[in-house]
């Protein structure tokens, strides 16, 4: 069944890479003329029938894509847009480890010039965002996050419930927004972190309308060590599964966390284990909104084309 999707692509250059374990393929489009369905998309992260991956990645110019021409115009140095599909085919409006595995395959391409230090602007479905090379890896500044459920959080610090697979109770939770959604769940011990059956989607009440990623978090013990403050994650990334890295879902764990400890001395500075590494998160006042900077490294791991056969 992936066999004809597989071939209508063939001849065509991809790059494998990943960002702390969430994997990708990537694909340039320089002049937009690549038309990519979702059963295709489906075809080449198929972990067994494809190449495998949690999502794929257009590098296109930002003017070329439908419905972002706009972006283009008021931004013009977010040349080029990263085009993120779920591993089911499904829209992805951004992906904070993929912008960083993104913005080192257009500088593996030589589609960009970024030395470390530098900055650079990248359009998607979730606005422009800014990527920083670092010694070690990438910066993303992804913009402000925000509750999704605004009065509800603010008065009784949760607004839905979740349920695991395998589990009775469900738990309540907190719903976040990253330019994608979030919904975070805290649990008490890393003992019920690994207990975790993340295969089936955990059941989420109300019902997100355009579905939702699920992140659990365990404080470390301490929370906070040098200033910073520790936490471990994992996650059911939607259209995907559970993944071994979310950045967006990093920086919505922290948020969340940080917002019920509100009242005490707010911690800017959140380091966040996944099962694939540990990514870093900071808040950054800018005016009157707050900034999330994601930071982590990002890697290719294979270069091939699409096989005829």
């Amino acid at each position: 069944m992936y066999r004809s999707e597989l071939q209508q692509l063939a001849g065509q250059a991809f790059a494998k890479g990943h960002a702390t374990g969430n994997d990708f393929v990537l694909l340039a489009d320089p002049t937009g003329a690549l038309q990519i369905t979702a059963e295709q998309v489906a075809a080449l992260c198929h972990r067994h029938f494809g190449i495998g991956g949690d999502g794929l990645i257009r590098a296109v110019p930002t003017s070329q894509v439908s419905g972002y021409e706009q972006q283009f115009i008021e931004h013009p140095k977010a040349y080029w847009f990263m085009d993120y599909r779920n591993n089911d085919g499904s829209i992805a409006e951004m992906c904070g480890n993929g912008v960083r595995a993104f913005v080192h395959f257009l500088i593996a391409e030589g589609l960009v010039n970024l030395a470390v230090g530098q900055s650079l602007q990248i359009g998607s479905r979730a606005g422009v965002k800014e990527v920083t090379r670092l010694t070690d890896g990438y910066a993303a500044n992804l913009g402000p996050w925000g509750l999704i459920h605004e009065d509800q959080a603010a008065a009784d610090s949760v607004d839905s419930m979740v349920r695991p697979s395998g589990w009775e109770q469900a738990l309540p939770a907190l719903s976040i927004t990253m330019g994608n959604p979030h919904t975070v769940v805290a649990l008490p011990d890393q003992g019920m972190l690994e207990d975790l059956e993340l295969f089936v989607a955990p059941e989420v009440s109300p019902a997100p309308p355009h579905g939702t990623n699920v992140e659990f978090v365990v404080p470390a013990e301490p929370l906070i060590e040098d200033g910073r403050a520790r936490v471990k994650m994992r996650v059911h990334e939607r259209g995907v599964g559970e993944t071994l890295s979310c950045g967006t879902g990093a920086c919505a764990a922290a948020a969340a966390m940080r917002y019920w400890a509100r009242g005490t001395a707010l911690i800017n500075d959140w380091s966040v284990e996944v099962p694939g590494g540990t990514v870093g998160v900071a808040f950054l006042a800018n005016g009157d909104r707050e900034d999330t900077i994601l930071s982590g490294p990002a890697e290719l791991v294979a270069r091939g084309i699409i096989s005829r056969d």
